[in-house]
């Protein structure tokens, strides 16, 4: 019989995890596969340990594994990805923002044959322009970037086929981004289409200020982040340059205290210093992607494991 494996990160989510835990099983049990839930506790420091440890008592087809600390939801994914058995796997969030309800359509397009199936996301009415006209230029700049075709809404709500499993498994990058990755390993694929909750209880962890809080902790021995200051500054100071040469044109143009070569030194100092600012920092950017390569760090590190008796730490 064919089984199905539920991927889904957690940190600092007790107030959720029973909850999304009941309904897949209310779920999965009207389905004719085995099944097996697992969970990733990603360093959470409230009671989600605790949860997930009676759930897995109650109930061994609920497993999990924590990490030593946190290390991001991208190496969360890939942890379940690495330890799911299922013939298929499904990664969505434990906040109920990924409806479960949705997983007997996903697995019904894998059985025709599909190796991949993404859950786009549409959002409900109340959603701010903001997020929605961000979420949607995001996603046409990535697709004109990369030359890969993600649609705007597509999320790590998803499933694989246990062949895509194992290619996205095989990948070594340490900058994972596993959405991306889905696209670009190729495979048959095909969409299926929800209306996104409100999140169930507790509050989000991708809030504005937490990514920035997130992108400078530890910045100056762990990330290439001060190199990209170079780039952003270099964007500001053309962009200030450009109306300073109006300024500049003005001066020369319309009043009689302009210096003769005077006008065309100071824009093009100011142009070209930004230019040059822009072209450096892009360059840092990826000395600073090679530099975590090499490092050759694992992705994450495992404190406890509660899957099988062949597996369990």
């Amino acid at each position: 019989m064919q089984s199905i494996s539920i991927v889904i990160p957690a940190f600092n989510e007790e107030e959720n995890i029973s909850n999304i835990s009941n309904e897949l099983i209310l779920i999965l049990n009207k389905t004719s596969f085995n099944y097996e839930i697992i969970f990733v506790n990603d360093g959470s420091i409230d009671s989600s340990e605790q949860v997930l440890d009676n759930l897995n008592k109650n109930n061994p087809k609920v497993k999990y594994i924590s990490f030593s600390r946190n290390f991001g939801h991208q190496a969360a994914l890939q942890a379940g990805l690495s330890y799911a058995s299922g013939d298929a796997v499904i990664t969505m969030d434990c906040d109920l923002q990924h409806p479960p309800e949705l997983i007997p359509e996903m697995i019904e397009k894998w059985k025709l044959g599909y190796k991949v199936v993404n859950a786009i996301r549409k959002y409900p009415p109340k959603t701010s322009i903001f997020k929605r006209m961000s979420s949607y230029y995001y996603y046409k700049l990535f697709n004109r970037l990369t030359n890969l075709s993600m649609i705007p809404g597509a999320a790590d709500y998803k499933l694989y086929d246990k062949i895509v499993v194992e290619k996205l498994n095989a990948l070594k990058e340490n900058a994972r981004f596993i959405r991306g990755l889905s696209i670009w390993i190729g495979f048959d694929q095909t969409n299926v289409f929800y209306t996104a909750k409100d999140r169930a209880s507790g509050e989000t962890k991708y809030s504005f200020t937490k990514m920035i809080h997130l992108a400078l902790d530890g910045i100056t021995s762990f990330s290439n982040f001060p190199l990209r200051i170079a780039v952003y500054f270099g964007f500001i100071i053309c962009f200030f340059s450009f109306f300073y040469l109006v300024y500049v044109l003005y001066i020369r143009l319309f009043t009689s205290s302009a210096i003769p070569g005077w006008a065309s030194m100071i824009t093009l100092i100011l142009f070209l210093g930004g230019v040059q600012l822009m072209t450096i920092g892009v360059v840092g950017i990826y000395i600073g992607k090679i530099f975590e390569e090499v490092k050759n760090r694992p992705l994450y590190i495992i404190d406890k494991v509660k899957l099988d008796s062949k597996k369990d730490k």
